[in-house]
């Protein structure tokens, strides 16, 4: 049981950067998709498309996506090392917590970005409907994707620090 114990508290913190990428990913081909259907609609009428095959549209909506994704990879990436550094017990637990408190707020603006639906928000913005009819239903429920690795990391953050907690106790 232990084993497993040491496991998910290495794998819980570790998710927010690998769920940041699939949502990167599953944006992707959403926007790839709302493209296709943006070039088919008869208001495009022979606008440029950009060498990779993206209208401007697409490219400023993935641009949008992947910061948000990065953001939260970064963050997932310190708080994978927050989580390793809280297991440890030693001195230096509180700043870390402090620390982990403060990152919290770049963390919920990221998602509160995702939350609004950049690709479909630029869509009303730049009133193409073609863009915004071509987005699959599923596309705006990707944010769950980041709503989950956050609590997946807060999870691993409070085992690591109950785990370092003990280790600190059982030194003393």
């Amino acid at each position: 049981m232990a084993g497993k114990r040491r496991l998910i508290d290495f794998v819980l913190p570790a998710l927010g950067p690998v769920l940041a990428a699939a949502y990167a990913g599953v944006n992707h081909v959403a926007i790839e998709a709302a493209v296709k259907a943006q070039i088919a609609g008869p208001e495009w009428a022979g606008g440029r498309l950009a060498a990779d095959g993206m209208t401007g549209l697409g490219r400023d909506a993935w641009r949008l996506v992947l910061a948000t994704a990065v953001i939260v990879g970064v963050l997932g990436v310190v708080y994978t090392v927050i989580g390793v550094l809280l297991r440890r017990g030693g001195r230096g637990r509180t700043p870390l917590l402090v620390l982990s408190g403060v990152l919290i707020v770049p963390y919920a603006l990221a998602v509160l970005v995702a939350l609004v639906n950049p690709a479909r928000a630029l869509a009303g913005l730049y009133d193409t409907p073609d863009f915004a009819g071509g987005l699959p239903g599923w596309q705006s429920a990707t944010v769950l994707v980041l709503v989950a690795a956050g609590l997946a990391q807060a999870a691993g953050v409070a085992m690591a620090a109950a785990e370092g907690r003990r280790a600190a106790s059982a030194r003393t």
